[in-house]
């Protein structure tokens, strides 16, 4: 790029790409990377905190939950616009603002990765387990990991992308039904559209607002752009409705899970156990009150939520640990080694897979815990600080650039994030602390 933003070389200068936004791209797909990002996002723990939440406090933190959703589409949509109006990556753009931005993805990017693997694992396995105790958690988990490694290490991006499809709609039509058949207390829900901040919720509402819908891998929507096929402004107006319809879908989801919380979980006078053994307890729950037919319906959408975090974690952020490692030997983005199925695409998904079964065995210690929770919890405010500096100045063509409120929701944005990373930091600490 010209004018001194300080961007990497070997880029052609704006003036000199395709920029047609007022024509039509050659192709609209329904489903796009923006379904993607938002399936990868919602995961169990997301269910879980979103069930506490509405069997505490009933419809009370709908408006955090919709507040939530509309933050995620700032975001995404940010990460989008600089990747299409740029040509550049998002790790490209982090690299112009700095060292300190590789200083902090670097060793982000390979604790959150061993951990985290063994997380997804261990996640999508509880309903496999549940509903075949044939083999252990730990087999299962293995299991989940071999299967998503496989069709990851050979599956193209068109194929992730169909079976992405394919297991969001087993979510939502589980999920969504099951809140059609609690049955909603419609008053109650329009009444919690107002924002008020139930007595002793409000850390309930920063989660909500901000921690339900994906971390890391919002970053990686630039890059299911890429793969897409979706790489110049032309595509501004395509890429800005797929990610504004993925994430409606994923708040009806978050909704209805609110739903089941207050309906049903609340009526039932449950508490839930802590992490993604709480969505158990509910199938235990539903089956009590709806039947076995319910019951296991929910279990097949838990795990449907559960894997495609798995798949789409190994694919995306395989895709950014590729274009990072590839920009430090060298390389450009786009370069067939950063690409799916180069070698340091290959690498890191053999990383977030093979390692973490170690923490089967071994069990998941609390030093590397303490450091995935710190680094986890201030990877948003991280986000939300590099776009406001890549998305002003000399980083992004004028058209493309934000304006005041854009600035203002991003700042926003970063402040929640903060006092969410803080809450998380204090949280990991004071158990140590008082030990």
């Amino acid at each position: 790029m010209s004018g001194g933003s300080n961007m990497p070389p070997g880029k052609l200068d704006h003036a000199d790409r395709v920029d047609d936004d007022g024509g039509k791209p050659a192709k609209w797909r329904i489903v796009g990377p923006g379904l993607v990002v938002a399936a990868t996002g919602v995961g169990a723990a997301d269910m879980v905190a979103t069930l506490v939440a509405g069997s505490r406090y009933g419809y009370g933190l709908l408006w955090a939950v919709i507040l939530g959703v509309v933050l995620k589409i700032v975001l995404v949509e940010g990460a989008g616009r600089f990747t299409l109006a740029t040509g550049y990556t998002i790790f490209e753009g982090w690299r112009s603002l700095g060292r300190w931005t590789t200083w902090y993805f670097a060793p982000y990017v390979m604790i959150w990765g061993f951990v985290y693997g063994a997380t997804a694992m261990s996640s999508a396995a509880l309903p496999l387990a549940a509903l075949f105790p044939v083999l252990p958690l730990w087999a299962w988990a293995i299991l989940m990991g071999l299967l998503g490694f496989v069709m990851v290490w050979f599956g193209r991006y068109d194929t992730f992308e169909k079976i992405t499809a394919a297991l969001v709609g087993i979510m939502f039509v589980t999920v969504v039904g099951l809140a059609i058949i609690a049955t909603p207390n419609i008053p109650g829900m329009l009444a919690g559209l107002v924002p008020l901040i139930p007595e002793g919720g409000i850390l309930y509402t920063l989660a909500l607002a901000g921690g339900v819908g994906g971390t890391i891998t919002l970053a990686a929507y630039g890059y299911w752009l890429r793969e897409k096929g979706w790489y110049t402004p032309k595509w501004m107006k395509v890429m800005r409705i797929d990610n504004t319809m993925a994430y409606v879908m994923t708040g009806i989801f978050v909704i209805s899970m609110l739903i089941v919380g207050a309906e049903v979980v609340r009526s039932a006078g449950v508490s839930l156990s802590a992490g993604d053994e709480g969505l158990l307890d509910l199938s235990t729950v539903l089956r009590d009150e709806y039947g076995d037919v319910v019951g296991i319906g929910f279990l097949v959408g838990f795990w449907a939520a559960s894997f495609s975090s798995i798949i789409g974690v190994w694919n995306g952020v395989s895709l950014m640990f590729a274009d990072f490692w590839g920009n430090m030997r060298g390389k450009e983005s786009g370069h067939p080694d950063t690409r799916v199925g180069g070698k340091y695409f290959k690498f890191y998904v053999l990383w977030l897979t093979f390692p973490p079964m170690i923490l089967f065995a071994l069990g998941q210690p609390i030093g590397l815990i303490l450091a995935y929770g710190v680094l986890g919890s201030l990877f948003m405010p991280f986000l939300a600080i590099t776009l406001l500096g890549l998305l002003n100045g000399k980083r992004i063509p004028k058209k493309y650039a934000n304006k005041l409120l854009g600035n203002i929701v991003l700042a926003i944005i970063a402040l929640l994030f903060i006092v969410l990373g803080i809450n998380q930091l204090v949280g990991a600490l004071g158990p140590i602390l008082a030990g």
